[in-house]
């Protein structure tokens, strides 16, 4: 009988026992995920360095297009002028 008594006192032993083996697994699965959500965010925010270089990089040439528009506009017009001097000139 005493082995029986025994028996029964160590299923809630072999319960606790499993448990803890569920939840070290289930800590080492989520120190996994929580890793590569790490890798994951590391790799955005590099992402998101470079594309904000990009657009520091696209801004500038908008505003160097913009410069060269204007300065295209500035040139046609003296040409324009003297295009008409050298006509009222009759040459």
């Amino acid at each position: 009988m005493a082995k029986t008594a025994v028996t029964v006192d160590l299923l809630p032993i072999d319960r606790l026992e499993e448990k803890i083996k569920q939840l070290v697994n289930m800590v080492d699965q989520l120190r996994s995920e929580r890793a590569t959500a790490l890798d994951e965010v590391a790799r955005l925010q590099r992402e998101l360095d470079t594309t904000r270089a990009r657009l520091g990089d696209a801004e500038g040439a908008g505003v160097e297009v913009s410069t060269l528009r204007e300065e295209r506009e500035l040139i046609k017009n003296r040409v324009a002028q003297m295009i008409s001097q050298i006509e009222k000139l009759g040459i």
